[in-house]
């Protein structure tokens, strides 16, 4: 790669006595490191640019042991990057499909429990369920897939989710093989899809086999000092706040059968690093979606990334930042726009905050959006949050959406009401943001997050014996086919218009409970009325004429109707529409 440096870590019963030597063109043994366990080697390589690929003989005395060296992949639909001119799938492999049975239970696996009745048993999902569904997800108008994580979990309870990673090296069985997961990306790159992997860097699963026998006393950061994390993010951006506060944040465990690592220690931050340019390499994912990010040493995290942009700079990275406000998102993005004095190189995060707003728009009354602000800034929260975008470097790299599956399901929140939903896809998938909605969602799964498992049912379909089958059109009811068709058009009309992808972004401060905005470029206008008012309104599109005056026609994207009348297009009650300007 382009770093010459590589730092391996060798395991076995007291091989820190052998004598470790390498004979090979272009690879020097720079160091070796002898730690706490008798049982680790930690060896320092630097492999000369134009090293050849082949078999790399490394000797601990009377053994020997080869390392192969690969050239780095270099192809046209490899390491592609994620960004607004795409929409995102979001699928937990267990609850989606079963493409092979023949893998649902792994005798040698600590959780040989199935049971589909329970939230917190596995369900038998595994890739090739995903594989055999791809045309379903591109004819939905998606072009990426995001999946929680597939590495290998084998605890022995709620394996399902991913989060628990026992090899970082090793899709789970119960998943595929790491053959399969780089046939599975392959595929979706044949077919358009781009992929997101979920790296996780702040804690591995308490059966990891590292943690059965620990390099060194600190690989951890200590359960007793630090048990519990605060989950607050404050401590790790305040100017005024404690060392005491910060450690609390940044050590503390999330979970007991998550120890968390201690990525202060350069051999943990090697090992993680390189296993992440490790997967890039081996598979050529698209993009990451990083964990429970504002949890680590910042200072690490942000040479993490450099070295990922280094090798890989296409790569898009995207980071969970679970905070309030605009500010706190913007402080872990990329760049330096609120004064942190540190790059993150991150590209996106996750907005949590335009969620918020989406809610308070669709769940609340405009009158109770004034009883909590004052008059001048009686406002859609959907604009008030997107006019402080200046705190990002490029807004439209963030992460749009509406559930996950950590929150309770949109539909269930917005009351099953259809309308509802519609509006919030809406402003979702016309906005200047890069969305993603979770699997489900296009026909109306529900759930609450109380507990989480609830929010990570099956698609219904996805198993041989499943009495009804959701990814057809004769399986789905009435109200699931309208949700469905709705979403699937305004997908695709989005996946076809450079002027939602990529174009400009114009809004209007709301006036009458009547909020509009515009995407638009030199070519195309698309023009997005919200209506809060539980009357129709006639919209005059002469108030907007900053946008609108070269316009003499417009069509309802979602009807197909041409309306030839802009000084009196009718928006229903609360209903959210878009028009082409032609």
């Amino acid at each position: 790669m382009n770093n010459p440096n590589l730092q391996l870590m060798v395991y076995g019963q007291n091989i820190s006595q052998r004598t470790v030597s390498v004979n090979y063109q272009g690879v020097l043994l720079k160091k070796v490191h002898r730690v706490d366990n008798p049982n680790y080697l930690f060896l320092d390589l630097e492999i000369a640019p134009k090293t050849p690929a082949g078999n790399l003989k490394i000797n601990f005395g009377d053994y020997a042991f080869n390392y192969k060296l690969y050239q780095k992949p270099i192809h046209e639909s490899r390491n592609q990057g994620v960004g607004p001119e795409d929409l995102i799938y979001l699928i937990m492999p267990d609850r989606f499909a079963n493409g092979d049975p023949h893998n649902d239970i792994i005798p040698d696996m600590q959780e040989t429990s199935l049971s589909r009745d329970s939230m917190y048993y596995r369900h038998g999902g595994d890739l090739q369920g995903i594989i055999n569904h791809l045309d379903y997800i591109t004819e939905l108008g998606v072009t990426t897939i995001w999946c929680t994580p597939e590495i290998e979990n084998n605890q022995p309870v709620t394996s399902y989710h991913g989060y628990s990673v026992t090899d970082h090296y090793k899709i789970d069985p119960r998943l595929g093989t790491n053959r399969l997961y780089r046939q599975y990306v392959s595929l979706c790159h044949q077919k358009g899809l781009k992929v997101i992997k979920d790296v996780v860097l702040n804690h591995i699963g308490s059966e990891h086999w590292i943690v059965k026998d620990l390099p060194m006393s600190d690989w951890l950061n200590d359960a007793e000092k630090y048990p519990i994390s605060t989950y607050n993010c404050e401590p790790v951006m305040d100017p005024y706040g404690t060392v005491k506060d910060r450690q609390a944040t940044l050590k503390g465990w999330i979970h007991h059968s998550m120890p968390d690592l201690n990525n202060d220690n350069l051999f943990v931050q090697n090992y993680l690093t390189q296993n992440t340019l490790w997967w890039l390499g081996f598979s050529g994912i698209d993009g990451i979606r990083f964990d429970t990010y504002f949890y680590n040493n910042p200072q690490y995290l942000a040479q993490w990334a450099s070295r990922v942009k280094e090798e890989f700079p296409s790569v898009t990275i995207l980071a969970e930042t679970w905070v309030n406000g605009s500010a706190k998102q913007a402080f872990f993005n990329g760049g330096n726009t609120v004064n942190r004095n540190l790059d993150t190189h991150i590209d996106g995060i996750t907005d949590f905050q335009l969620r918020e707003a989406i809610l308070t728009m669709l769940n609340e009354t405009p009158q109770e959006w004034k009883n909590k602000l004052t008059p001048n800034v009686a406002m859609n929260p959907v604009y008030a949050t997107l006019a402080g975008d200046f705190v990002y470097q490029t807004p439209s790299q963030n992460l749009a959406f509406l559930d996950n599956h950590d929150l309770s399901r949109i539909y269930s929140v917005l009351g099953l009401k259809p309308r509802k939903l519609k509006a919030a896809l809406t402003i979702l998938l016309t906005t200047n943001r890069t969305p993603q909605i979770y699997y489900g969602t296009e026909i109306g799964l529900t759930g609450f997050c109380a507990p989480d498992g609830l929010v990570r049912s099956d698609f219904p379909g996805g198993w041989p014996d499943d009495e009804v089958n959701k990814f057809t059109k004769d399986g789905r009811n009435e109200e699931e086919n309208e949700i469905y068709d709705f979403v699937k058009k305004l997908a695709n009309y989005r996946k076809n218009s450079d002027a939602l992808k990529n174009g400009r972004m114009m809004q209007y401060f709301p006036v009458n409970d009547l909020y509009v905005y515009f995407r638009y470029n030199d070519t195309q206008t698309v023009m997005i009325v919200v209506n809060s008012n539980n009357h129709e309104v006639s919209l005059n599109a002469e108030d907007y004429k900053e946008r609108s005056q070269f316009a003499s026609s417009a069509v309802n994207v979602l009807t197909g109707k041409k309306i030839n009348d802009l000084k009196n297009m009718a928006i229903p009650p609360n209903e959210t529409a878009v028009f082409e300007l032609k």
